[in-house]
């Protein structure tokens, strides 16, 4: 005797109807992975696998586009995501510092999670700041002129929240 399990579907009656919305226009694919990847903070697995089967569209190219573009994730971030400029300005006044230091404060080196799912670390290309180098956001707030004190500060800041 065989069973078969069914697998709980994830994306939401929204993200159906946003998907529905898209399926016939130009740069489809990269709409719904971002609408997806609002919803989440990042593209699940089963949620690739459900776009796929929307769109018509095979999971290798999902995963080919959400590879690709350094935006989209695959892994769940944390809580407080802090995302380190590394573009040209900020590198030279101290961007790799501040990674150490996020580092050195959390234990967790770039593009992983704490294991209390409470920070995740990434470092990212230009924010748009250059002029206040080197730039750290955390959740989307901008911090600027950032030094490894501060750093450690901010991070204090945002623990426990």
């Amino acid at each position: 005797m065989t069973t078969t399990v069914e697998k709980k579907k994830i994306l939401t009656p929204e993200i159906d109807a946003f998907i529905e919305k898209w399926r016939e226009k130009p740069g489809n694919l990269i709409m719904v992975l971002h609408r997806v990847q609002e919803e989440f903070g990042y593209i699940p697995r089963e949620a690739a696998f459900e776009v796929s089967s929307a769109l018509d569209i095979p999971v290798a190219k999902i995963y080919g586009v959400i590879t690709f573009y350094h935006f989209f994730k695959l892994t769940k971030p944390g809580k407080t995501q802090i995302a380190v400029c590394m573009g040209t300005a900020c590198y030279l006044k101290g961007g790799q510092d501040l990674v150490d230091e996020c580092e050195r404060s959390l234990g967790v080196g770039l593009n992983t999670v704490t294991e209390d799912g409470e920070f995740s670390v990434e470092a990212v290309r230009c924010i748009g700041c250059c002029g206040l180098a080197p730039v750290v956001t955390v959740n989307g707030e901008v911090f600027g002129s950032v030094t490894t004190k501060q750093m450690s500060k901010i991070i204090d800041q945002f623990k426990g929240k």
